[in-house]
C-alpha cells in the first residue's frame, strides 16, 4: 500500500474503531463526560445517539476502557435478538451459566450480579446499534434493569444507537423504558476546524512527520464532501491517499479528494469526475471549487 510512500507506520484512516486514534473533540468530550457521570450515578438507562458513522462504537469502547477497576462491563455489539437470546448473551457476558430455561437464566443473572455487588463492582451493560433492538427485547431489557438491592440497581444499561432509536422510544407501548433514561447525549458531526485537527491527529498517530500531507484545498473539500461524519471522512481520506500514491505524488490535493468523493456512496460529490474533467478546463474547475468553498466558509 502507500505507507512507506508517505512515511507512515500504519494505515491512518481505517474504518475499524481503534481507541488509539480517539481524540476528544468537544462533542466526544461532552458525550464521554455524560457517560462517566451517569455511570457513577448508577441509576436508570443512559442513551447516546448519533448518525451513521459519527463514532458511537469508538466512543463506547473508549468509555469502557476509561472505567476503573470498580466497574464490570458487558458488551453486546449486535442486539437484533429475541428476548431469550438477549438474556443468554447477557449471561454469557456476565460469565454466568447461559444454557438454562428462562426462569433459571434470570436467577443465574441475578445471582451473578449480587456476587459482583458484594465484590464492590458496578455492572454496566453496553448495547451497540440499539436501534436494532426488537420492541419485545426492549421490554425484556427494562425488566432486566429491575434487578436491584435495597440500596441500588444491580445493572445499569447504556444504549448506543442511531436516531431511529429515539423513534422507537417515542412509542407509547415502551414508554416505561423511555421514562427510565436519566442521561442522554446526541453526537454531532465535526466542523471544519475539527476536521483539520482530526486529519492531523490520525496522521500523527500513524507516524506521519509532515504537517502538509493534505493541501488546504483538499481539507476544505473533505469537509464539504464528508458532512463532517468521521467514517465518511476516513473513507475519503484513505481513497485520496491511494489516488495520490497511484499517481506518484507526495501530497493529497483537491483533485484526489474530488475523485474519491465521486467514487464514495453517501458523500457529497461536488462533481462528476468524467463530466468535469472531460468538459471543463482546470481553471474553471478551480474557480468553481473556490466559489463553493467561499459559500460554505
Amino acid at each position: 500500500m502507500y505507507k512507506s510512500h508517505f512515511g507512515l507506520r500504519e494505515i491512518p484512516f481505517s474504518i475499524t474503531p481503534d481507541t488509539s486514534y480517539f481524540f476528544l473533540f468537544a462533542t466526544f468530550q461532552a458525550a464521554l463526560n455524560t457517560l462517566l457521570v451517569a455511570a457513577k450515578n448508577g441509576e436508570g438507562f443512559i442513551k447516546i445517539t448519533g448518525e451513521v458513522g459519527t463514532g458511537k462504537t469508538m466512543l463506547c469502547r473508549k468509555f469502557m476502557a476509561t472505567l476503573g477497576s470498580d466497574f464490570f462491563t458487558a458488551y453486546i455489539p449486535n442486539p437484533l435478538l429475541d428476548p431469550a437470546s438477549l438474556m443468554r448473551a447477557v449471561a454469557d457476558e456476565l460469565e454466568a451459566p447461559a444454557n438454562q430455561d428462562p426462569h433459571q437464566l434470570l436467577k443465574s443473572i441475578n445471582h451473578r450480579l449480587l456476587d459482583l455487588a458484594r465484590q464492590g463492582k458496578r455492572v454496566l451493560l453496553c448495547i451497540d446499534e440499539a436501534q436494532a433492538l426488537p420492541l419485545e427485547t426492549m421490554e425484556a431489557l427494562r425488566l432486566l434493569s429491575n434487578l436491584e438491592t435495597e440500596k441500588r440497581k444491580l445493572l445499569q444499561i447504556v444504549l448506543f444507537g442511531q436516531p431511529e432509536l429515539d423513534i422507537k422510544l417515542a412509542r407509547n407501548d415502551i414508554r416505561q423504558l423511555a421514562q427510565r433514561i436519566t442521561f442522554h447525549y446526541h453526537l454531532r458531526p465535526l466542523n471544519r476546524q475539527e476536521i483539520r485537527i482530526y486529519i492531523a491527529h490520525r496522521l500523527a498517530v500513524a507516524g506521519c512527520q509532515r504537517n502538509n500531507l493534505f493541501t488546504p484545498a483538499a481539507l476544505s473539500t473533505l469537509y464539504l464532501c464528508s458532512h463532517g461524519i468521521p467514517r465518511l471522512l476516513n473513507v475519503l481520506a484513505n481513497k485520496a491517499l491511494m489516488l495520490s500514491f497511484g499517481e506518484g505524488k507526495q501530497q493529497v490535493g483537491l483533485r484526489q479528494v474530488l475523485l474519491a468523493a465521486n467514487d464514495t456512496l453517501g458523500s457529497v460529490s461536488l462533481l462528476s469526475a468524467r463530466h468535469w474533467f472531460s468538459r471543463l478546463s482546470l481553471g474553471v474547475l478551480v474557480l468553481a471549487f473556490i466559489s463553493v468553498w467561499v459559500y460554505f466558509k
